[in-house]
């Protein structure tokens, strides 16, 4: 499917900042890095930036965060505790593929608010690779715990690579999701997360059969091939 890209989002218009978050100096601080997003490069943006938008001292700021990049990874595990919070209870019956699905599209739900703070740290990401890989990490982070609320293991060696590949899937999602226009973001965003999830799914069975193979060397025999969801397969959504 080809995505219509939308012009820089930045270009004649006025941002609203969405709603505090709370009272508190850590809250103060993650709403002013928010705010400060829309409107600048997240390389551009100091913490004397950040304690002025947020009315803190320096020193209020510092005795809760030890950079501008400590305050964005506080506003991820927020996200992160959204998407976490919800009852899941009408899931559980789900095949691993749609409750992966539903987490990832409520991570985008709990995103929406932020979507131009969002958008400008992807961009300056884009062009700083330290940034990229500190942005990376975090997301493969986070993935973590959302393959664990879709009951996807993410421990050991192959739990990492689920997570990291969990990460590049959602990072096409949200591109997909911030390129669209606003009445279509969403739908732009299941459409590419559908893409993904059906590619997670051949990867997964990849790892698998790689895996065996010592196994099945040692024993003579040739891996046999499972089906990815039907058949159980857990952990197959997340590669």
């Amino acid at each position: 499917m080809v995505y219509r890209t939308r012009r820089r989002s930045s270009e004649g218009k006025a941002f609203v900042p969405p709603p505090p978050r709370g009272t508190s100096d850590r809250d103060k601080a993650k709403d002013a890095l928010v705010a400060l997003l829309m409107q600048h490069p997240f390389e551009e943006i100091g913490l004397a930036e950040i304690a002025g938008r947020a009315g803190l001292k320096l020193t209020a700021l510092r005795a809760e965060f030890g950079s501008t990049m400590a305050i964005w990874a506080a506003h991820i595990k927020d996200i992160d505790s959204a998407v976490l919070a919800a009852d899941t209870a009408d899931m559980a019956e789900e095949p691993y593929r749609e409750r992966l699905f539903d987490v990832e599209m409520r991570r985008i739900d709990a995103m929406t608010p932020y979507r131009e703070a969002t958008r400008s740290m992807m961009r300056s990401a884009r062009s700083n690779p330290p940034l990229a890989l500190a942005f990376n990490a975090l997301a493969v982070r986070s993935q973590v715990w959302m393959l664990e609320a879709a009951g996807i293991s993410a421990s050991g060696p192959r739990g990492a690579l689920r997570a990291q590949g969990a990460a590049i899937m959602f990072a096409r999602t949200v591109k997909a999701w911030l390129d669209a226009e606003d009445n279509e973001a969403n739908d732009k965003a299941m459409a590419e997360l559908d893409k993904g999830l059906v590619k997670a799914e051949r990867w997964d069975g990849f790892m698998r059969d790689l895996c065996a193979l010592p196994r099945c060397i040692l024993r003579g025999s040739r891996p046999r091939r499972r089906r990815p969801i039907d058949e159980g397969a857990a952990e197959a959504n997340a590669a």
